[in-house]
Formats: C-alpha cells, sequence, structure tokens
C-alpha cells in the first residue's frame, strides 16, 4: 500500500453531516440541495450548513448528476462596477452560492457588450446552470434571450413587471424612512435627486419619497432625476438648489450622488449640514470617510444578494417562479452630513 493510499481519508457523506448535526438524512439533504416549500427552522438550516462546512462536506458529483442535470455554475450579470453598492451584493449571493454548492461567475453589464448572446451560449452549452441579473438597463437583449430559450433566471434589485422572478428590497420604504429622519430633525424644504426614471430601483424610490412627502403634508418636495454617478449627482443637485434655494435637505438614490451633492454645496458656499443636509439610499463603508461622514439609509444589500440565489436554486431543484420582497427594514445609520436646519 502506498502512502498516498494509507493517508487517504475516507470521503464525508450525508449520513456524517445529518449525524454531526443531529436531524435526519432526509432533512439534511434537502437542506444542502435547496429543496421546494421545505419547512424549517432558521436554527436547524444553520445547525446543517455548520455541520458541512466543518465536516467539509461535498456531495458525489456523479450521484449528483443524476439527481439533476446541474453544472453548479451560476452566472450573475451586474451593473458597470463602479457602482460600489453592488460589491455587498456580490459578496451576499457568492457567500450563499457556496453553501449551496454553487460557484457564481461574474459578468460586467455595459453599452455594447453582448452579454445576452454570451449568456444564452453559456447555458445552451452547459456551462451555467441559471442566471441572476443585476443590471437595470431597460428593454436589455438579454430578456428576449432569456425568453426564448427558457434559461433559469432571476431579477436582483429591480423588476420586470410579469415575470414572477423579481428579487426586491422595499425603496419605496428606504425613502419613507429617510423622509421621516429629516422630518425629525425639522426640516420642511427636502428635494430629491432621484436616479433615471426609466430604472426601476430609481423609479421606485422615487415614488415612495413622492408618496410620502404627499403623506407628511409637505407641499413642496420637488424630484430632479440624474444619473446613477458623481457627476448625475452634482449635476441634479446643483439643478435643484439653483431652483430651490429655500431646500434645507437633499436625500439622494445612491451614495455616488450624494458625493457629487456634496461637491455642489462646497461649490456654491453651502455648509452641510448646517445649510444643507444630505442623506443617502444604501450605506457603505465609504460613507464614514467622507467629510462630513454621510449619514445613509441601510439596506439589507448582503441578504438581497443571498435571497436571489435562494430563489434561484428553487428554481433549479422545480419550483415554480415567484417573486420575493426582502423583509428585512431600512435603518437609517446618523452621521455628520444631516442636522436640524439653521433657525
Amino acid at each position: 500500500m502506498s502512502l498516498r493510499t494509507s493517508q487517504r481519508l475516507p470521503r464525508v457523506r450525508l449520513e456524517d453531516v445529518a449525524r454531526h448535526a443531529g436531524v435526519s438524512k432526509s432533512i439534511a439533504s434537502r437542506v444542502l440541495n435547496g429543496y421546494p416549500g421545505l419547512s424549517v427552522r432558521e436554527e436547524t438550516r444553520e445547525r446543517i450548513l455548520l455541520a458541512a462546512r466543518s465536516l467539509d462536506y461535498r456531495p458525489h458529483a456523479a450521484a449528483r448528476g443524476l439527481k439533476r442535470a446541474e453544472t453548479g455554475a451560476i452566472g450573475f450579470l451586474v451593473p458597470p462596477l463602479t457602482n460600489v453598492v453592488y460589491v455587498r451584493i456580490i459578496r451576499g449571493a457568492f457567500q450563499r452560492a457556496l453553501e449551496r454548492d454553487f460557484v457564481v461567475l461574474l459578468a460586467e453589464d455595459f453599452d455594447g457588450q453582448q452579454a445576452d448572446e454570451t449568456f444564452a451560449r453559456l447555458v445552451q452549452t452547459g456551462r451555467i446552470d441559471g442566471l441572476i441579473v443585476a443590471s437595470a438597463r431597460p428593454k436589455h437583449p438579454l430578456l428576449v434571450s432569456l425568453r426564448r430559450h427558457g434559461i433559469p433566471h432571476v431579477f436582483a434589485n429591480r423588476g420586470v413587471p410579469g415575470s414572477n422572478r423579481n428579487v426586491v428590497m422595499h425603496d419605496g420604504l428606504a425613502s419613507a424612512t429617510a423622509i421621516d429622519h429629516l422630518l425629525a430633525l425639522g426640516h420642511r424644504e427636502i428635494g430629491h435627486v432621484a436616479g433615471p426614471v426609466e430604472l426601476d430601483p430609481a423609479y421606485r424610490r422615487a415614488a415612495g419619497f413622492r408618496e410620502h412627502a404627499a403623506a407628511s403634508g409637505l407641499a413642496h418636495a420637488p424630484i430632479q432625476e440624474g444619473e446613477f454617478s458623481e457627476e448625475g449627482g452634482m449635476r441634479a443637485a446643483r439643478a435643484l438648489l439653483e431652483r430651490h434655494p429655500e431646500l434645507t435637505a437633499l436625500f439622494t438614490s445612491t451614495i455616488s450622488q450624494a458625493i457629487g451633492a456634496l461637491q455642489v454645496a462646497w461649490e456654491l458656499g453651502l455648509e452641510v449640514p448646517g445649510d444643507l443636509s444630505v442623506i443617502a439610499y444604501d450605506d457603505v463603508p465609504l460613507a464614514e470617510f467622507l467629510r462630513p461622514p454621510l449619514t445613509a439609509v441601510r439596506m439589507p444589500l448582503d441578504e438581497l444578494g443571498a435571497t436571489a440565489v435562494d430563489a434561484l436554486v428553487a428554481q433549479l431543484s422545480g419550483s415554480e417562479p415567484r417573486d420575493v420582497v426582502v423583509e428585512t427594514p431600512p435603518e437609517v445609520v446618523a452621521r455628520q452630513s444631516t442636522a436640524p436646519p439653521r433657525p
């Protein structure tokens, strides 16, 4: 017997994971394989996943191939990676995919790239099992390919009407949460730097802002669209402040836009937060290191990525597609960019 043979450890079996977690083999199998409609306590699910990780359990590739024709790879199409928010969404998706024994193939989507045919070809040739589409470009050619080829897919952080495959957060509630924070500080003149209205996330945030401003009795709550970028934030914030110099606070649809708004405030000689409070949608570590540190609405971005993976794996396991809303509520992280308005 060779030294290599004598030192080879026995393969960890599903029975070992079940015994380690204190559950039946069938329950362990269903949790690890994303069985659709399974009702199991979160504590039990976490115990099974922890047991699988600690034992370094890997499903037998041949056995899994007999049960389901999967490659173990998921495609993830994201907007241009200049949007720092998607780092957290991607991280959540990668972690959950690892727990479900999948790998994630990441691709950046931008105008001029033939992402639609690329991904369709990957699925048709058996390279990936399905897609998570986070790009919000309207009338994306990939949408036609997905329908035409029947590719398993979900939309993350965007909604496609009638698709029953949308995984989203409470964007409208995030806008309401930002307004409530500013109202509590005493602001009554609040403007919104929105994203392009044709993008679903921007539309939902602007709609939430408009509805909650009206419900809160704000007679004056102007909105200005801008690109999801620092330059877009600068242009929109400048337009708002030039037309409405009475504004004492701005809510921006992205943190990149907030950076542009801070630049405009500096150029106009406005002190933040003394003359103008600024609060942004989405909280990322960068917000802490701006000057002043930026108040932001924290969203469950990691959970969004993980939920998108779960929804896609459920489809691969035979479940019918359905819309999913991540129920974790928005939360304001108050920093030094918001304060009561000056008398």
